[in-house]
């Protein structure tokens, strides 16, 4: 099984930073062969603070990423927080995220897999990879077709994150594709004076390390200028340098 990529911004912040990061990733895909999703969230409904930037919401949201895949031909996925919002999400994008803390939720598992979509569930970072069985046997037998699962680091508290490799080696018994989120597994979770700092410098060594456990996807936030991003900026790649690290991991 070929590895596919999924890369963007956290959030949706303009629509001139989805088309500078769009561009980049069609280059890439056309530079080294590889199948690239978009991804970008229309709302961050689990941010640190109340004061912390959320998106621009579904509806707009939605129009700027079809405005994306119109453009550049790239696959879209984002992420879901409730179950109503499966189906008109579904109508747009190619893939439907479930977040990490929600990845347990039956009702939400049930309505992205009923839409017929593939299905990314982020494992929990308080499962084990083998909890993750599941939250996969829930979409499978709601109907999904396809289901992936995304490993992103155990929480101890503390602010910090903790990676298991054998989490990736553990999950391919039963899942096809596993992803490894190389960006949100060297996040500081609430370590920023509320909000989440990171450890970008790690990322590249992430994926290489999940590689190794057998993992066939890897998930890359990144941004044009991570220290100006909305979101998750510390733990973001530069733009500048996804290419580079797509080329080390094919």
């Amino acid at each position: 099984m070929k590895p596919l990529f999924i890369a963007g911004p956290c959030v949706i912040e303009s629509a001139e930073v989805l088309d500078e990061v769009a561009a980049e990733l069609a280059r890439v895909r056309e530079a080294y062969g590889v199948k690239i999703y978009f991804k970008a969230s229309f709302d961050k409904a689990n941010r640190t603070s109340l004061n912390s930037f959320r998106g621009p919401g579904m509806e707009k949201g939605l129009r700027m990423l079809a405005d994306v895949k119109g453009k550049y031909g790239l696959p879209l996925l984002t992420d879901i927080h409730e179950s109503w919002q499966a189906e008109p999400v579904a109508n747009v994008v190619d893939c439907l995220q479930i977040p990490a803390f929600l990845c347990r939720q039956t009702d939400l598992l049930v309505a992205a897999a009923r839409t017929g979509k593939p299905v990314n569930i982020k494992k929990a970072q308080f499962l084990s990879g083998d909890d993750m069985r599941y939250p996969m046997e829930k979409c499978l037998a709601a109907g999904a077709k396809e289901v992936w699962l995304t490993e992103r680091g155990n929480t101890f508290g503390y602010n910090n994150l903790v990676v298991d490799f054998r989490n990736v080696a553990v999950m391919r018994t039963f899942a096809p594709r596993v992803i490894m989120d190389c960006t949100h597994s060297v996040q500081r979770p609430g370590a920023a004076g509320g909000k989440t700092g990171g450890d970008r410098e790690y990322v590249p060594a992430m994926a290489l390390a999940a590689k190794a456990f057998g993992a066939n996807g890897y998930f890359f936030e990144i941004h044009p200028d991570p220290e100006k991003a909305l979101s998750d900026g510390p733990n973001m790649l530069y733009l500048k340098d996804f290419g580079q690290v797509v080329k080390s991991l094919i």
